[in-house]
């Protein structure tokens, strides 16, 4: 049952090249970095990432971008990612580009096993009828688009009206960073990097999570376990000082202090 292993490095050594990986993190907040430092040191590539983006240029999963070692991206925006814009419309890169409510529904359901789902998001627009470019030529001309999905009007809620069915998302692995966790693999996430970590844990087949702390069997209240073991296979500790960045610092400027009142 004891899920730790030594490092990032032995806990990513076997992942192969060509595998879909769902990759938890939004922006820069909660991103499994050294597993994706360990991934990239190992040469892997054309590997199909799941992610609500793809990291920055220099950190997170831009490396493996700027590399090219990603072949498809499946995610919800592009971000502060120059490269992986330029890619995509260079014809070097295939993205399928997924709202994010849609994305995370999607990962949520095929790790409770359910292959399919219907939702209101995206009928009556190209996500429902196709043709949202996936991959273009290096000229610039299209070369993949997305094809229509099935539609189905149902009376819910009071009223009818017309959804699309969605199919689930089940990866080979999963990557993920979480505050602390315990030998079994049961994790707590810390406030907005709870996001995408729990639903892409819960949608690999073999599910690796970075700790900052490490937790013995039964220290964990149950009552704040927000995933549970089972779907976690191994773990690997990197401790509380790991490096965090913000993708987009924005602040207004302090208010000058009025007479009387607090700096």
């Amino acid at each position: 049952m004891d899920k730790v292993v030594s490092s990032p490095a032995a806990a990513v050594a076997d992942i192969p090249s060509g595998v879909s990986i769902a990759v938890g993190g939004f922006g820069l907040c909660g991103i499994p970095r050294e597993l994706i430092e360990a991934l990239h040191s190992t040469g892997v590539d054309d590997l199909h990432v799941v992610s609500n983006n793809c990291g920055v240029d220099d950190w997170g999963l831009g490396l493996l971008l700027a590399d090219r070692r990603i072949s498809r991206m499946t995610s919800s925006y592009v971000g502060e990612n120059k490269e992986f814009a330029r890619q995509f419309l260079a014809g070097e890169l295939e993205v399928e580009l997924i709202p994010q409510g849609t994305l995370a529904e999607k990962l949520r359901a095929g790790g409770c096993g359910i292959p399919a789902f219907y939702t209101a998001s995206g009928v009556g627009t190209p996500v429902a009828d196709g043709g949202v470019p996936w991959r273009y030529h290096a000229d610039g001309t299209l070369a993949t688009a997305s094809p229509p999905k099935e539609t189905r009007r149902f009376a819910f809620g009071g009223r009818t009206r017309e959804y699309l069915l969605e199919e689930s998302l089940v990866c080979d692995v999963g990557l993920v960073h979480a505050a602390a966790g315990d030998r079994h693999g049961n994790l707590v996430f810390h406030a907005s990097a709870r996001n995408f970590n729990p639903l892409c844990a819960m949608a690999g087949r073999l599910t690796v999570a970075q700790v900052e702390e490490l937790l013995e069997p039964g220290e964990l209240d149950p009552d704040q376990i927000h995933l549970p073991g089972v779907f976690v296979q191994r773990m690997v500790v990197v401790g509380t000082d790991t490096e965090k960045r913000i993708e987009r610092t924005m602040v207004r400027p302090r208010e000058t202090a009025q007479a009387g009142g607090a700096a």
